[in-house]
């Protein structure tokens, strides 16, 4: 068996505990899986396992409003960033947390830059599966950038409004 995949939380790089099943795999027997939002669908058609720990994977072209039923039976969301330009899942992540309340890990996956990260954790991202070799490195010597000023607020942040320009942010 291959060494555990790390991730990054706040706590710094841990074993992702996850598995991911493609859809043409069959489950395995036990432990927590990470399908997409497709085999997603085909399962609850079916009988769900009870006693699983079940995420869901969400490509940026998704819509998190499919799933929105369905959220309280997900441990983990994981959004899909296929490139550093590509913002849709800044979008989901938000929707996921303000208008859905979903409380499980969100997950940002893929083509994640240090200097992203900061405003993925305002959108509410609370886990980073990170491809990126120089972020990598950089959040493991403990490096992550600073952002004092925002110009969009984002709700329940603790953000107070600074100066006359009522979108620009700061924390309180």
């Amino acid at each position: 068996m291959s060494d555990p995949v790390s991730i990054w939380c706040r706590d710094g790089f841990v074993d992702d505990a996850w598995r991911e099943v493609a859809d043409d795999e069959s489950l395995p027997e036990d432990g927590k899986v990470l399908v997409s939002a497709a085999r997603w669908r085909e399962m609850r058609e079916g009988n769900l396992p009870n006693d699983r720990r079940i995420g869901v994977s969400l490509a940026a072209d998704d819509r998190v409003e499919d799933l929105s039923p369905d959220l309280d039976l997900f441990d983990l969301i994981a959004l899909d960033f296929p490139s550093f330009t590509d913002g849709r899942s800044y979008s989901a992540a938000r929707l996921l947390r303000e208008r859905y309340g979903y409380a499980g890990d969100l997950r940002a996956r893929g083509d994640v830059l240090l200097d992203q990260i900061p405003f993925m954790l305002r959108c509410g991202f609370s886990s980073f599966a990170i491809s990126h070799g120089p972020t990598r490195r950089a959040l493991a010597e403990g490096h992550l950038p600073e952002v004092p000023i925002y110009l969009q607020p984002v709700g329940g942040q603790g953000e107070t409004p600074l100066g006359n320009r009522p979108w620009m942010r700061t924390r309180a």
